[in-house]
């Protein structure tokens, strides 16, 4: 077990409390703990490629977290009204269906291999950033506008190109999988 990976482990024990923290409307701390969540994924991440600490665990784990921690923040704010419900559902949908691709590939005997697209880390860095900004919004009180609307289509725009191009990659590599 390496550093990296006892971080991203720590960062996956930050998600059911930053959820608590977003139902008990202790937005300041919910948004405090969330940016301790992105700094661990960056440190991790750091520790990994700079110290030559990668192991196949992180490489699972990392992703693990990442989409928990995203999903989860998505449906506590969504759920207590504070993102409109459409984003949400584009956010956990997207989701979902990669992971549904991942499954699929497996048990057909084809697994893809998984490697993030630019596009997808542009969509992490929108979708954390506009939840960054509702919960700081709600923590201390200020009103976002015109800024979590420009984040909102980020989110969208981001969201929508980036689960295309996935699911476009999969038929691609599944299109070459021999049937029996």
């Amino acid at each position: 077990m390496s550093i990296p990976n006892i971080i991203t482990l720590g960062r996956i024990l930050l998600v059911p409390v930053i959820v608590w923290a977003i139902a008990s409307n202790q937005m300041a701390i919910a948004f405090a703990l969330f940016i301790v969540a992105g700094v661990s994924d960056a440190v991790d991440g750091f520790l990994a490629k700079r110290f030559n600490m990668a192991s196949e665990l992180g490489a699972l784990l990392d992703p693990l977290a990442d989409k928990a921690l995203l999903v989860s923040i998505y449906i506590a704010l969504g759920t207590w009204g504070a993102v409109p419900g459409w984003i949400v559902i584009l956010v956990v949908s997207r989701d979902i269906m990669i992971v549904a691709a991942v499954i699929v590939s497996w048990l057909v005997g084809k697994p893809i291999p998984m490697k993030p697209l630019m596009v997808s880390k542009l969509n992490t860095v929108a979708q954390v950033a506009f939840a960054s900004l509702v919960l700081a919004s709600l923590g201390f009180g200020f009103n976002p506008t015109p800024y979590d609307l420009i984040l909102m289509g980020f989110v969208t725009v981001f969201t929508l190109v980036s689960v295309s191009l996935y699911l476009m990659e999969w038929v691609r590599h599944m299109s070459t999988v021999e049937t029996t």
